[in-house]
C-alpha cells in the first residue's frame, strides 16, 4: 500500500524495546516537526486555499499526537528529552535540487512529506504488531491509521499541483533513493533511524 521499496527489518523493534524512553522522545519530536511542516506550507504557499485548509486541520492533529506521545512519556515517569538529529530526513532532503519554480518547490516539499509520513506509518505498523508492550502496541496501531491518511493526502496534493506523470516519475525515483538511505539505517531506537 505504501509503495516503500525497502521494508524495515522487524529486528528494529528489538532495538526499540531496549529503550522505549528514547523512541517516545524521538517520536514526540517527529510529531512536532510534522506540525511545523504543515505551518511552513501555509506560510510559504498561502494562495493554495485547499492546501491551507488541510494543513490547518493537520496542525491540530499533529500537535494532538505530540501531546499524546508526551502524555505517554509522563505516564511512564519520564520527561521529554532534547531533540535529536534525524539523519533520515537530512539525507532525504538532498534528493531534489534546490530552486526551481514555486510549483516545483511545492511539489518537492509535498513528496518529501508524503514519504516521511509513509515511512512513519510503516514503522508504526511494525511497532503495533511486534512490541511486547501491548498498551504501547495498541497506541501505535491507532497512530498508524492517521499516518496512512497523511501520506495519501500529501501525494494527492503533489499530483494535483504538479504534472501528474512527472510527479509519479519523481515519486518513484524518490522511493528508490529512500530505499538506499534505509539500507544503512534501522540500527537505532528512532522513528526513522
Amino acid at each position: 500500500m505504501l509503495g516503500l521499496k525497502l521494508p524495515t527489518d522487524p529486528r528494529w523493534v528489538n532495538i526499540v524495546e531496549k529503550n522505549i524512553e528514547e523512541i517516545l522522545t524521538d517520536h514526540a519530536f517527529c510529531e512536532q516537526k510534522a506540525t511545523s511542516t504543515a505551518i511552513s506550507l501555509i506560510v510559504s504557499f498561502p494562495e493554495y486555499t485547499d492546501l491551507v485548509q488541510e494543513m490547518v486541520a493537520l496542525v491540530k492533529e499533529e500537535i494532538s499526537h505530540f501531546k499524546m506521545v508526551h502524555d505517554k512519556i509522563i505516564e511512564r515517569g519520564w520527561t521529554l528529552g532534547r531533540d535529536r538529529r534525524d539523519d533520515y530526513v537530512i539525507q532525504l532532503l538532498q534528493f531534489f535540487p534546490k530552486g526551481g519554480s514555486r510549483t516545483t518547490q511545492l511539489v518537492h516539499r509535498l513528496l518529501y512529506a508524503a514519504l516521511i509520513e509513509a515511512r512513519s506509518c510503516e514503522r508504526f505498523r511494525l511497532l503495533s504488531q511486534e512490541l511486547e508492550d501491548k498498551e504501547l502496541a495498541h497506541f501505535y496501531k491507532q497512530l498508524m491509521v492517521s499516518e496512512a491518511n497523511h501520506y495519501t493526502m500529501f501525494l494527492g496534493f503533489a499530483r494535483q499541483y504538479g504534472d501528474k506523470k512527472e510527479v509519479d516519475t519523481k515519486w518513484q525515483q524518490l522511493l528508490e533513493y529512500e530505499a538506499e538511505i534505509m539500507s544503512n539505517l534501522g540500527k537505532t531506537e528512532t522513528i526513522h533511524g
